[in-house]
């Protein structure tokens, strides 16, 4: 009704209240309850899919209030126990426009190998554990990025200054302690409540160009650094060797102009300083398991079944039809699991076999027990190295201290992971959703300047209605559906395949296609079309 539109026009995005609903006359009515903004207001996909999936983007009243006292008279650093490492010359390694940093590393020699230290921002240290601060800081549940925009877990008083391991200051950390052998082998750990003082904010582009010989202005922390890479050198050759390491892949980056819509995307490569800190990260993470296993904590553990359960005895007939050597390896345990996907991936495979078993995968969880990870072959696993950006980190330096007082490490139950696990997909949802959007723009713009663009792109899925891509030039995915196309496709689960009588499309082939359409209705899916010729099987 035109008293409920809240000066809304035509074109505009709304948030609304159903007054009205349909079922009763066919009229339905709504009110008007703020304007997000128009497709000309920039970063408008971000905006409203932040409303759609309710991501909160203020903090209340009570928590601002909290806040302040929090700032005002919180002084970890002089008012409880903590160990003093500010000796030990801690870096940190980050994107350079980064200010919430949550890590900082530093690395000795020792008789059998290294003493590795990393050092963590300690944001539980400030935040009273039944305050409305904490309680906003569990609804958020992460730290949501989208392109252009972010909406962080914390108020950036705390993420971004007070607890932020920034250069030269002072800071209230739990440190994990870990021995690390010769063989990249973890031995024993401990975990510190500790004051640290990090020495340097260094780039992941400096400290790669330093590793790889090309940058010397680094030299003043060439001690650091030097030991960190023999440490990463140590622990990466380790997994390789013993667990399950995920292949790089190739990775882009937008470019946005000033209305956040993409104006390029660019390829990049992970460079080899990220895959150091990934490294040191992961060992700490793993030592977080163990400790709170140890320690009968009710959780955060980072789970991974494998393969799901309901679907074993297909795992079974593909891996008699594609590896026969493998089938008699038993998928539901750690072991039999690993040395499978090693198999598959093993270098004279000459289908794609690793990536034709992800149908049959589960998802990664967040439980109350310790279990296996399978997608990293490891008997336990959780995170507590982002405790800054995400909840699950922040839940397990909790309980980590809990045990370090000698109390019951038990603050985390299911029904709070339940509900933490809904905010962590609506945040999924969201920056999906925002992405897609964006790249569809982007599609139809390139589209509009060359009507006959055609892309080279890696089909990446297959179903019995058609396949996913993605673009070779710019990692955009899309969808190509056949259910419509003139020849009828016979769909193969067995070898990820769809065949008709002069064509046939599989997983990792190659593919030349044209854009054709945004599809609305499907969270903005750009559609695809095989150009003439493309798939055509050889003549026999």
């Amino acid at each position: 009704p035109p008293q409920a539109r809240n000066g809304a026009k035509e074109g505009d995005y709304l948030r609304c209240a159903i007054l009205r609903h349909p079922i009763r006359d066919g009229k339905p009515q709504a009110k008007v309850l703020s304007v997000i903004g128009s497709e000309n207001t920039p970063g408008i996909e971000n905006l409203y899919c932040m409303a759609k999936y309710a991501l909160a983007t203020k903090w209340s009243g009570a928590s601002r209030e909290e806040l302040k006292q929090v700032l005002a008279h919180r002084q970890p650093m002089e008012t409880q126990k903590r160990r003093d490492l500010t000796d030990l010359e801690f870096v940190s390694i980050d994107a350079t426009k980064t200010l919430d940093i949550d890590d900082a590393l530093y690395a000795e020699i020792s008789k059998d190998g290294w003493t590795l230290f990393v050092a963590i921002a300690d944001p539980t240290a400030y935040i009273p554990i039944d305050s409305n601060l904490h309680r906003d800081i569990a609804a958020r549940g992460i730290s949501v990025y989208f392109h252009g925009d972010i909406l962080p877990m914390l108020p950036e008083e705390l993420s971004q200054d007070t607890c932020a391991l920034a250069e030269g200051v002072d800071r209230a950390a739990l440190v994990c302690k870990i021995a690390v052998k010769d063989n990249g082998e973890l031995g024993a750990f401990e975990f510190i409540e500790a004051t640290v003082r990090s020495r340097a904010k260094l780039s992941y582009y400096a400290v790669d160009r330093y590793i790889n010989g090309q940058y010397d202005e680094l030299m003043s922390h060439a001690t650091p650094l030097e030991t960190l890479y023999q440490v990463y050198r140590a622990l990466r050759s380790r997994r390789e060797e013993i667990d399950l390491v995920m292949d790089d892949r190739q990775e882009f980056r937008w470019i946005l102009n000033e209305n956040k819509q993409i104006e390029s995307i660019e390829p990049s490569e992970k460079l080899l300083s990220q895959k150091l800190v990934e490294e040191c990260m992961v060992a700490a993470n793993r030592c977080a398991a163990v400790f709170l296993s140890a320690h009968n904590a009710s959780g955060p553990y980072v789970s991974h079944a494998g393969f799901r359960a309901d679907r074993l005895d297909e795992v079974r007939k593909f891996l008699a039809m594609h590896a026969p050597e493998l089938a008699e390896l038993d998928p539901s345990t750690l072991g039999g699991y690993r040395d499978i996907m090693r198999g598959l991936s093993a270098p004279d495979k000459t289908l794609p076999l690793r990536l034709m078993v992800n149908r049959l995968l589960t998802r990664a969880d967040i439980i109350t027990e310790p279990a296996a990870h399978m997608g990293m072959a490891l008997p336990s696993y959780t995170n507590c190295t982002s405790p800054l950006r995400k909840y699950v980190d922040f839940l397990a330096h909790l309980q980590i201290k809990a045990a370090l007082a000698g109390g019951s490490a038990r603050l985390v139950d299911e029904q709070m992971l339940l509900v933490l696990k809904e905010r962590l997909a609506a945040g999924r949802a969201a920056t999906l959703e925002a992405e897609r959007w964006l790249a569809s723009n982007y599609l139809q713009k390139l589209t509009r300047e060359n009507p006959a663009l055609v892309f080279t792109a890696t089909v990446t899925h297959v179903t019995s209605s058609g396949f996913t891509v993605r673009l070779d030039d710019n990692g955009l995915t899309g969808f190509v559906d056949l259910r419509k196309d003139p020849e009828k496709f016979s769909y193969d689960k067995w070898t990820a395949s769809l065949t008709s009588t002069t064509r046939r499309f599989e997983l990792s082939q190659s593919v030349q296609l044209n854009f054709t359409a945004v599809d609305d209705d499907v969270l903005y899916r750009a559609l695809f079309q095989p150009v003439a010729g493309c798939g055509l099987k050889p003549a026999k």
